[in-house]
């Protein structure tokens, strides 16, 4: 699905700031049942927070979370580890396939998406850390909802779609009274200005795209870049709004004093060349996994990962 929302860190901290702007609660990493953090009046005000000098990595999560799951049970479309250096402003997304057969920290073996279905964003974390050999400092989630709220509160966004969709078999669970149905969906090639549900479509689908989940993997940064490109326009004076948009649908372990910190970091990356986006296409994965699930190839993913994700 998404991630959603919520690049590089800085790309996702206008999503987490009207999180954290409505609640006092922090939850703390791995954690194996979050709390949403959307119930909570607002604060007057935010507090000061001394700014931010050490690299962090926070893993983006976005799920389905239509009537077809019981509860928090979900599973997670899209996993984007980003990685953030605030000496060298350098941002690094890496998106692993939500079909990637490995061993989950819950026990026995299986695709990462169910991880967040076992145990949470707990679950998730662990898994990613003892397979990647990375350490997560935070975790940002969406549910399918999120997204669309959030870009239509922005006014939409603006992307050149590479990666056309035509799908003949997408999801009609949203706005739907029938949550197994489907639906045809187009999001034609060539400059689009897409609403949230548009925009909700154009990363989600997963039928049409010659490079798979990995073409749906490219189009969910390339949505994320989008919004924080939108999200330089914003004011505080939005915040209010998009925070009652979004509803319930962002949980995050980023408390409030460390969004405080972090917000000057995120203005000061302003260069689209401090991004790099990894996608783990074959040789680095093949698709000859168990139930359709995709292996990876660790000899050569994990000195990748540790190149970028010391």
């Amino acid at each position: 699905m998404l991630s959603s929302v919520a690049g590089g860190l800085a790309y996702f901290l206008p999503a987490a700031q009207l999180a954290l702007d409505s609640t006092g609660q922090v939850i703390r990493v791995p954690t194996p049942s979050p709390t949403d953090l959307l119930t909570s009046p607002a604060p007057s005000q935010s507090p000061s927070s001394s700014p931010i000098t050490g690299a962090f990595t926070v893993l983006l999560l976005g799920s389905d979370d239509d009537s077809k799951f019981i509860g928090d049970h979900v599973l997670t479309q899209s996993m984007i580890l980003v990685r953030v250096v605030p000496s060298t402003k350098q941002v690094t997304m890496l998106s692993i396939p939500r079909d990637l057969y490995v061993p989950l920290s819950t026990g026995g073996f299986g695709k990462i998406d169910g991880a967040y279905s076992y145990g949470g964003a707990g679950a998730a974390i662990a898994t990613v850390q003892q397979d990647f050999g990375v350490h997560i400092n935070d975790y940002i989630w969406v549910g399918l909802l999120g997204l669309v709220k959030l870009i239509d509160a922005i006014g939409g966004i603006d992307v050149v779609t590479s990666h056309p969709v035509m799908d003949d078999y997408y999801p009609a669970d949203i706005y739907s009274s029938w949550p197994y149905d489907y639906e045809r969906v187009a999001v034609l090639g060539g400059p689009q200005h897409l609403d949230g549900l548009h925009a909700m479509q154009y990363v989600r689908s997963r039928h049409g795209d010659l490079q798979s989940d990995f073409g749906r993997s490219q189009r969910q940064q390339q949505v994320l870049m989008a919004i924080r490109q939108k999200a330089t326009q914003l004011s505080p004076e939005d915040l209010p709004g998009l925070t009652k948009a979004i509803g319930g649908e962002l949980k995050t372990s980023i408390g409030l004093s460390r969004v405080a910190a972090l917000l000057p970091l995120a203005a000061s990356f302003d260069n689209p060349d401090q991004i790099r986006q990894i996608i783990l296409l074959p040789p680095y994965t093949h698709g000859d996994g168990p139930g359709g699930s995709i292996r990876a190839n660790w000899g050569l993913i994990l000195p990748l990962v540790h190149q970028y994700f010391p």
